[in-house]
């Protein structure tokens, strides 16, 4: 009986998050309400801050994963590249396929505007929503980086929790960039990302 309980509480969990993203998409996050997701998932209004404690966490929980996919991804397959380039560059891609599965590029231009300013290496002033989020993905490509470390291709000494806010902080700018374009210009993106790594690795990999 337990079983089918936490069965139905995952369904309806998946219906609201379902439900909001739908409503960000189709008229917005900031004009969207906690009582719209409610009525058009068919729960009271307690049911849905009972699963989320606000809108941004049903956001929030859907990025979360993502970057999760995107970093667990890479650092199974990281025997296959022939390079920390070529590594850094896939995990860039499978972030950015990601973002837009869970939200479209209108939605990001929404978004991010106001977060840029504050994702400093203080980030004082970030909601703690959001950094949870961030700091989350942060620690994974911590640990993408640690592992080119230990297989010799980055340097033993590098300062991996730097390099990965440094990294994280430039891809929230070139996906803000991306999104502004129209059409998405996502093979110019591309390039510019690998542009970028490659210049920061030229002191990531010291003498090699």
């Amino acid at each position: 009986m337990s079983g089918l309980r936490e069965q139905q509480k995952a369904m309806r969990r998946e219906t609201i998050s379902r439900t909001a993203l739908g409503l960000f998409e189709s008229q917005g996050f900031q004009t969207t309400t906690m009582e719209q997701i409610a009525r058009l998932a068919a729960v009271s209004v307690p049911t849905v801050f009972a699963y989320f404690g606000s809108k941004q966490e049903i956001l929030l929980e859907k990025l979360r994963e993502a970057d999760h996919r995107a970093v667990a991804q890479v650092r199974q397959r990281l025997a296959e590249f022939d390079t920390a380039l070529d590594a850094l560059c896939c995990y860039e891609a499978h972030l950015t396929e990601y973002a837009f599965e869970v939200l479209p590029a209108p939605l990001w231009r929404e978004i991010l505007p106001p977060l840029l300013p504050l994702l400093g290496p203080h980030q004082q002033e970030v909601p703690q929503a959001y950094k949870r989020v961030n700091d989350a993905l942060v620690a994974e490509l911590v640990r993408l980086l640690q592992d080119l470390c230990d297989s010799g291709q980055l340097r033993p000494d590098l300062d991996v929790a730097y390099a990965a806010f440094l990294i994280n902080d430039y891809g929230h700018l070139q996906l803000l960039r991306l999104c502004n374009a129209e059409p998405l210009d996502l093979a110019g993106h591309r390039e510019e990302v690998r542009r970028f790594m490659a210049f920061l690795l030229s002191g990531m990999q010291g003498g090699r």
